[in-house]
């Protein structure tokens, strides 16, 4: 059966890292983003990897518009839908409480846009009964910290949205993953204080794409933030109201 990957978002670290290993594996891919000429130099790349085509399209999770051809592309493939979102964004929590605009952007770059385009490529992949998701969520997710609460509730909504989508999808024979990264060397943390432990891109593309053929349904990257999140959830209340994480 011939291999498609949408990567959603496909500029960032991570994705450009699971591109990478995805080509190498001999799969077709469809880059997706608002960058278009990093997407284009990439493609080249990629195809120079091992893909057999990489083709680019515009997306923009602020941009319904963008969706439709993504879906189209997919409709238009032989072979299983495999689909693997990264597009996110984080803005400084401190910008969001001075401008709280800010936080619509954050929520439909994390969450809304991201479900929305699931749930139209949705049928695509219930038709073929088969396929697979991945769906970057995030550690920040399983707790409101005053560091990043906006940016948590956001994953916290995907994870939830996601584990539905699991199970709606389960039972057509699409298989979906939610991955909760703790702290990745990627834009989105480059900079940040108080950072320990980062992994490197390509390490946790290598767990993905392990874990996601193997059919798990949670994963931690690197595993060690399940044990880390598990204390951290369980801090009573009282206490965790005067920490400053």
């Amino acid at each position: 059966m011939n291999q498609n990957w949408i990567i959603i978002g496909a500029s960032s670290a991570m994705a450009r890292a699971f591109a990478r290993k995805a080509a190498s594996e001999g799969a077709r891919l469809l880059l997706t983003g608002r960058d278009m000429a990093d997407l284009d130099a990439m493609s080249a790349d990629l195809r120079l990897r091992g893909a057999p085509s990489a083709d680019t399209l515009a997306y923009d999770s602020r941009k319904r518009d963008t969706f439709g051809p993504i879906v189209d592309w997919a409709a238009a493939q032989d072979g299983a839908v495999n689909v693997a979102l990264f597009a996110s964004s984080m803005p400084e929590q401190a910008d969001i409480d001075a401008d709280p605009d800010l936080a619509n952007g954050c929520i439909q770059d994390g969450l809304s846009g991201p479900a929305d385009l699931l749930l139209q490529l949705a049928p695509v992949m219930e038709a073929r009964e088969a396929g697979r998701v991945i769906g970057i969520s995030s550690v920040a997710g399983d707790r409101g910290r005053v560091g990043n609460y906006v940016y948590g509730a956001t994953k916290a909504g995907f994870t939830t949205f996601l584990a539905g989508f699991r199970n709606r999808m389960g039972r057509k024979g699409v298989h979906v993953m939610t991955v909760k990264p703790g702290f990745v060397d990627t834009a989105m943390t480059w900079g940040l204080d108080g950072l320990f432990l980062v992994a490197a891109p390509e390490d946790v593309a290598e767990r993905l794409w392990a874990a996601v053929h193997k059919g798990r349904n949670v994963i931690y990257v690197p595993g060690f933030w399940f044990l880390i999140m598990l204390i951290i959830r369980h801090v009573p209340e009282p206490i965790f109201k005067k920490l400053s994480i």
